[in-house]
């Protein structure tokens, strides 16, 4: 029997997805519009929209892409992970982190509780090239019986999104979207090609995007998204979520 989600999506790359007991959230992004972030202490991207909604309530475990980024993990973010029981994110992250964090590596797992394993999934965080530039970044499998969910994490479509095709079966993937430009004219997050593939890749799958706004260095929209499905005859397996609404898988 499927177990029953509830999913939440508050903006940027942020839901909260209800699921065997337990509130997971992704990437927490919570501050306000107008902060502002840098890269070589230099401005480069800013929030446009805060959450949707303030009323996030008691979160469990932080499922993090990656914390080097604050479009991934702003202030208000950083002060919600001393709140949690755990935080899972990169080796590296984790190191960094310190306190309740945990790094997973591709294909390692853990049991939350005696339903919900997670495991770690490879992504990569732009163009073949780029990690040096981008840091390590890491995706998810949540697993409980009679279901699989795939959080992408922030990646592009490349040989590690392949993998997971290749080792699980998830009837939804969150892939983080938006084509994200942060450093310059190449994007660090899927693009509409990217999502495309992911969709080919797992066709049994609904395709639900996040990451594609509320921060200035989004690129592409969920209507783009939409479009480029419907034009592929695909438009069916791609699902919107409506931000602050919590929303039954």
């Amino acid at each position: 029997m499927k177990s029953e989600v509830n999913v939440t999506y508050l903006g940027g790359p942020t839901i909260i997805l209800e699921i065997g007991g337990l509130r997971l959230m992704t990437d927490p992004t919570l501050d306000p519009a107008g902060e502002q972030f840098m890269i070589n202490d230099k401005p480069a991207y800013h929030k446009t929209e805060g959450p949707a909604t303030t009323d996030i309530g008691k979160i469990d475990v932080v499922l993090l892409s990656h914390d080097q980024h604050g479009d991934n993990l702003d202030h208000a973010g950083r002060e919600l992970l001393k709140q949690v029981d755990k935080t899972l994110t990169t080796k590296i992250g984790a190191e960094r982190l310190g306190g309740n964090a945990l790094g997973l590596a591709p294909w390692e797992s853990i049991a939350l509780n005696d339903e919900v394993v997670i495991t770690g999934t490879p992504a990569r965080h732009g163009p073949a090239g780029s990690e040096k530039l981008t840091g390590d970044v890491t995706g998810f499998i949540i697993t409980i019986a009679g279901l699989q969910i795939y959080i992408t994490g922030d990646t592009v479509f490349y040989d590690g999104v392949k993998e997971v095709a290749e080792k699980f079966k998830p009837q939804y993937v969150f892939i983080f979207a938006g084509a994200a430009k942060p450093r310059g004219p190449f994007n660090v997050t899927m693009g509409t090609n990217d999502a495309i593939d992911t969709a080919f890749a797992f066709p049994d799958a609904t395709i639900i995007p996040v990451h594609f706004e509320g921060w200035s260095h989004y690129t592409e929209t969920g209507e783009m998204l939409q479009q480029s499905f419907n034009a592929l005859g695909i438009g069916g397996q791609l699902r919107i979520l409506e931000p602050g609404v919590k929303t039954n898988l």
